[in-house]
């Protein structure tokens, strides 16, 4: 036996497991601290937030990779607080909001790619037609219970809303609410879509979505008029109709690299075309 054997096969063994080790070191150091990082020749970026803004988004980020097959994107929900404090972490590239940056936010980068109007949305079945910003905010803050009080049956109301932490919500209280505190007995859902189906199958009920989601679904529901305003995207391109909110991508810091591409992208006359084919109102 060569004498010296044992010893080339132990400094061989240690190699292996130095490279095994520095392998796993790398995995881990890329995961922890490069969100977009990847090892297998792709570029990942990771979005994550409002679920008002993520399926509008989807449909940009399917193109988007179609022209740039390179590059995979991972879109989560959890809403727009949430797509923030994952953006200030450094667990996503790009927070979704569908709310303006508190002042306790305003250090973050952020860039508007659309506006959206908000719909306050009635059961088909239910005759009004019109409403008031001060009714709306009679409605939600249970101080007006039935719907015999705006000419329509004897019923009582039943409120819908969103999630703390919605952008959704969070922008209906700063325009609708003015201060005043959401009732406790709304029934609270999680989702534009939740909010869209109980309200397509409760003949009393009221809820608020996005504009862009009126028309999408197997069931109908009535989006209220506002002060005799229609609310559509032309009004609230005009001006005359004042329930809308800011789409926003929000950043730790300025974009770069394949981020970067993509923000570019769907602030594009191609990205902003196909978001407003899907109902928002572009830049």
């Amino acid at each position: 036996m060569d004498r010296f054997g044992g010893g080339k096969a132990e400094r061989g063994y240690m190699r292996a497991r130095l490279r095994v080790v520095a392998v796993v070191a790398v995995i881990f150091l890329c995961a922890g601290m490069f969100p977009s990082c990847s090892l297998r020749g792709e570029v990942s970026i990771i979005i994550a937030g409002s679920t008002s803004v993520q399926p509008y988004v989807e449909v940009v980020m399917e193109e988007f990779e179609h022209l740039n097959p390179d590059i995979k994107i991972d879109i989560q929900g959890g809403g727009s607080s949430a797509g923030i404090t994952a953006v200030i972490s450094g667990t996503a590239d790009i927070g979704m909001s569908s709310r303006s940056l508190k002042d306790s936010e305003q250090h973050l980068w952020s860039v508007e790619i659309a506006k959206d109007g908000l719909a306050v949305i009635i059961n088909p079945g239910n005759p009004v037609e019109n409403i008031s910003l001060e009714q709306i905010r009679g409605i939600y803050a249970a101080e007006i219970v039935n719907w015999s009080e705006l000419g329509g049956p004897n019923a009582k109301i039943h409120i819908i809303t969103r999630e703390e932490g919605s952008g959704t919500r969070s922008a209906f209280e700063e325009l609708v609410m003015a201060g005043r505190r959401i009732s406790p007995r709304a029934i609270v859902q999680d989702s534009n879509g939740a909010v869209r189906q109980l309200v397509s199958d409760d003949v009393n009920s009221i809820g608020f979505i996005s504009l862009g989601l009126v028309e999408i679904g197997e069931k109908p529901v009535k989006p209220l008029k506002l002060d005799g305003v229609i609310a559509s995207r032309g009004n609230v391109i005009n001006g005359s109709y004042s329930l809308y909110r800011p789409f926003l991508f929000i950043s730790g810091s300025r974009p770069e690299g394949a981020v970067s591409q993509f923000i570019d992208f769907i602030l594009s006359t191609e990205g902003q075309h196909i978001l407003s084919v899907e109902g928002l109102i572009p830049e």
